[in-house]
């Protein structure tokens, strides 16, 4: 289990039109009205839901064009070589109305570098962080006005007002020469640079989200994982697991954690509300053990499963075995709670387990998390699009011509929200709104309920 978990998934490109006129919904719309009541008699009747078509993003210049949407606003991404550009779209109105643009430095490769991380726009409170790979610039959410930067990641902690970076010191003459092939095990900077040795200590830093000026730093020997909680800050390092107060630096509580016979902690994560510490012997994790987030005390410990072909995806599932025989397992205690089938993939989606199509994605059905019994069947669901933690699942229904239906998951059953006009693909939501690739651009519905 590496220390460092590294992002290298590439976000899909979206390329935006102006709306249609208002003209071309209006037949389409009244048949797709008709289809949706027929295709979808098997869900939840409409009850106070609302559906409303906002527009279309126009369209940002540059090559590599990509979109977030975050809150009430969707961030384009455009840009190519040294330079990113970030226009900012307010979805309060109709259409969505732009409110700032900003440019800043793209992400630089060094010869000896592995690029990682995506593009990404997050705000927290009045800062928005725009991310090229680990390179972070923080602007200002009401005017776009540039904060200050960073060339290594920064977590936001709950509040807006402070972030918090690592930065890992090596012993010079560590770094991997790529050319060389040589095997063995590698140690990543925070910027992607490869080195043959680990670091020879980590600073952890609470940078002010307003100036950029540094609030506290504390630095431990080696290589560890920096794990956030609300505004908890958690250190796993190779002989100690210590929980930092995210606004001060303040050391709250700490353990020892001692080595099993050969092997020692080698990385950690937090999985369920759990804080898992991997142990094993040459990177290779081999055992778990689980920690209480609030008072470090220990709770119980696994074997690793050795599964070298066709390994489980879990998610954020605490789970042990092959595919044949995969259990999901009580976060508080490590028993089995049940087994789940062999033809899924899992994951934590609110207060459920949803299972998929091995491999496709495919939403099978939303279960209990401590029994596996079927709380929502989403058969005939093409895919869920759900915003992430706190906002309701959205699911989204292939109709002919290429339109989609949407619903979205609200006390144990499926409500419809309403429809595409026309033909739509790569779709996002979140608390209050479905975006989706279009004919006409990056189209943009709002939903109460």
């Amino acid at each position: 289990m590496a220390l460092i978990e590294l992002d290298l998934t590439t976000q899909p490109d979206l390329t935006l039109a102006s709306p249609p006129p208002a003209y071309r919904y209006r037949l389409p719309g009244l048949i797709l009205a008709v289809v949706l009541v027929i295709a979808l008699g098997g869900a939840a009747a409409p009850g106070s839901t609302m559906w409303r078509y906002l527009g279309a993003v126009p369209p940002p210049g540059g090559a590599e064009t990509q979109t977030r949407l975050v809150g009430d606003r969707i961030y384009t991404i455009a840009g190519s070589g040294g330079e990113r550009v970030t226009t900012a779209f307010e979805l309060g109105v109709s259409p969505p109305r732009a409110r700032w643009t900003v440019r800043y430095p793209g992400r630089v490769i060094g010869p000896d570098d592995i690029g990682f991380g995506g593009v990404e726009a997050r705000q927290s409170g009045d800062a928005v962080l725009l991310s090229d790979g680990p390179a972070t610039t923080v602007v200002d959410a009401d005017t776009g006005r540039s904060r200050f930067q960073s060339e290594v990641g920064i977590t936001p902690l709950p509040g807006g007002h402070t972030g918090v970076v690592q930065n890992q010191v090596f012993r010079e003459g560590t770094v991997y020469d790529q050319d060389s092939g040589d095997p063995g095990l590698l140690y990543f900077s925070s910027t992607g640079q490869p080195h043959v040795e680990p670091p020879v200590r980590t600073e952890i830093r609470g940078l002010d989200l307003t100036t950029g000026d540094t609030r506290w730093t504390i630095g431990l020997p080696g290589s560890i994982n920096v794990l956030t909680v609300g505004s908890a800050v958690y250190v796993v390092a190779s002989d100690r697991l210590e929980r930092i107060d995210g606004d001060t630096g303040r050391v709250q509580r700490g353990i020892l954690l001692p080595r099993l016979g050969t092997k020692r902690p080698i990385g950690g994560a937090l999985v369920s509300g759990k804080i898992v510490v991997y142990y094993g012997v040459d990177g290779a994790p081999a055992e778990d053990v689980v920690y209480a987030p609030d008072t470090l005390s220990r709770l119980w410990e696994y074997p690793e499963p050795q599964v070298l072909l066709d390994p489980p995806s879990c998610g954020a599932v605490l789970c042990s075995g092959p595919r044949s025989a995969l259990d999901v397992l009580d976060p508080a205690t490590g028993r089995v709670g049940w087994r789940a089938p062999a033809t899924v993939d899992l994951d934590v989606l609110g207060g459920y387990v949803i299972e998929m199509v091995t491999g496709e994605g495919t939403p099978i059905r939303l279960v209990d998390p401590a029994t596996g019994a079927t709380r929502v069947d989403l058969a005939g669901w093409d895919a869920e699009i759900s915003g992430g933690v706190g906002a309701p699942l959205v699911l989204r229904k292939s109709l002919a011509g290429g339109r989609s239906a949407f619903g979205v998951v609200l006390d144990d059953r499926v409500q419809i929200l309403g429809a595409s006009n026309g033909p739509v693909s790569e779709c996002g939501s979140n608390h209050a709104y479905v975006m989706c690739r279009g004919n006409d651009g990056l189209e943009i519905w709002s939903y109460r309920s």
